[in-house]
């Protein structure tokens, strides 16, 4: 089975706004609910060698349960949140994921049980899983076809810029730990009895920046149209894009929703024949996403280099540096996802991060030297950052219907969040079983049956409006 195609739909619209800028400002302040969503989950990297002292937390089964009780709030957060989208509506869900992350954030820095700090991770998570589907899908929807797709990649590169901030952030808030501390010393130095609560603690203050900032948000104009609150719609398209644009804009959209595949919209409709495959497809890209292992390099990133012989003062260093490749090749990305196209970038990433796999799993093997492992997790980053982690949040946002969208992204990104959680929760036990080396040697696998994958099931999305490519994928 060959990969869909996306016919064209006559008269359907294409048209590029007269006031891109706008578009632009407003999509980046709906990524910022991407910027809290990657400093929330990598923070933890950081400040998990000193809430794991503090908390006691000994046998690989808490250590994992600690690092990976966020996802069970993500799971919870991406399930609720494609009913709440459609319900509340896009900027409503936004605003409310940005209050939880303020207080669940501050909370779980200042925990003082392992329970409590359980407890907030999860709600700290569920706030990860609303902005995780939320704000790309509020930017595909005000987004026009000609630059979707570096738009929706805008929060994807949010999501690295908080990555690197919480890098940066732990960096900055740890203290160098004297060499030959006893246990005692240990829990009661600064860093195990505060650092960790600042790390968790900081993501308060751009949690209120989003916050108020959201206010500010026009609605997106196909949850309005499907609202029936078509004089809104158009005050927002042309807000955005001028007459013309909103014109166009309306005409398709409108078009899309009077059709007989847009008349319902249930998640009894995802397991209609044509929706279920287009389901399957977006939650095996999701799943993909985590399989490849690259949030390992980030949620376990100490473990890793102090395997590969980085002592524990320059590890947050070496954390820092992953986070600037990331965020440098996500840039790179962003240029180059609405010209290369989705397909190549994500063929190309699968193979590239395979081999950076295979060779770091070989370095650990022949123990080679930290700088050679240090740089291949580096060459699988950006691989990772250039392809895989971007554009998989386009095409989850691209491939389904207008009335499908908010559900099948939920259900999508619900499934990306069981398979992190699986990845997470794993690594420690899997890494006890075969080792560095086998853990590695697993996730290129996986990344080689995702090329595959992505070969003969994926159609390429670059260029059509967000009506046509539901056409497509519905007809396929």
């Amino acid at each position: 089975m060959q990969a869909p195609t996306m016919p064209n739909a006559p008269g359907e619209s294409a048209a590029v706004p007269e006031r891109a800028a706008c578009i632009w400002i407003i999509s980046a302040v709906a990524a910022l609910g991407g910027l809290l969503f990657g400093y929330d989950w990598v923070v933890i990297g950081g400040a998990r060698q000193f809430f794991e002292i503090y908390f006691h937390l000994t046998s690989p089964a808490l250590v994992g349960w600690a690092n990976s009780c966020a996802l069970i709030g993500c799971l919870f957060g991406a399930l609720a949140a494609g009913s709440m989208a459609d319900r509340f509506g896009r900027r409503r869900v936004l605003l409310f994921a940005a209050v939880l992350f303020a207080v669940s954030s501050a909370l779980t820095g200042w925990a003082h049980s392992f329970t409590a700090f359980i407890v907030w991770r999860i709600i700290g998570g569920t706030a990860i899983g609303m902005s995780s589907i939320v704000s790309p899908l509020y930017i595909a929807e005000i987004s026009p076809a000609a630059i979707r797709g570096r738009l929706v990649s805008l929060n994807q590169f949010a999501i690295v810029v908080g990555i690197l901030l919480a890098q940066v952030v732990n960096w900055r808030i740890a203290r160098p730990v004297a060499a030959g501390l006893t246990a005692s010393a240990m829990l009661h130095s600064w860093d195990v009895q505060y650092a960790w609560r600042w790390m968790f603690s900081a993501v308060v203050v751009p949690s209120l920046v989003f916050t108020v900032a959201a206010l500010f948000l026009p609605e997106s104009p196909r949850w309005l149209l499907v609202r029936k609150r078509a004089e809104a719609a158009n005050d927002v398209l042309q807000r955005v894009g001028g007459p013309s644009y909103a014109a166009s804009e309306i005409a398709a959209i409108e078009r899309s929703l009077a059709s007989k595949s847009a008349s319902r919209s249930s998640w009894r409709e995802l397991l209609r024949p044509g929706a279920r495959n287009i389901l399957l497809l977006g939650m095996a890209l999701a799943a993909l996403q985590q399989w490849t292992g690259i949030n390992i390099l980030f949620n376990y990133a100490g473990t890793i280099y102090r395997s590969a012989g980085y002592g524990a003062n320059s590890i947050f260093l070496d954390i820092v540096i992953t986070g600037a490749i990331n965020l440098v090749f996500t840039v790179l990305a962003m240029a180059l996802v609405d010209r290369v196209g989705r397909r190549p970038l994500m063929i190309y990433g699968c193979l590239g991060i395979a081999i950076s796999h295979s060779l770091c799993a070989l370095g650990y093997y022949f123990h080679w030297s930290p700088a050679v492992v240090l740089s291949l997790t580096l060459l699988a980053i950006a691989c990772y950052s250039l392809t895989l982690a971007p554009v998989t949040w386009v095409l989850v946002t691209e491939i389904f219907p207008n009335c499908l969208r908010s559900h099948g992204v939920s259900m999508s990104v619900s499934a990306l969040w069981i398979a992190s959680f699986l990845l997470t929760y794993t690594f420690p036990e899997l890494n006890r079983l075969v080792g560095m080396s086998g853990v590695f040697y697993t996730y290129s696998a996986i990344c080689l049956l995702g090329c595959v994958l992505i070969v003969f099931y994926v159609p390429e999305t670059k260029g059509r409006t967000l009506e046509e490519i539901g056409s497509g994928m519905s007809g396929a």
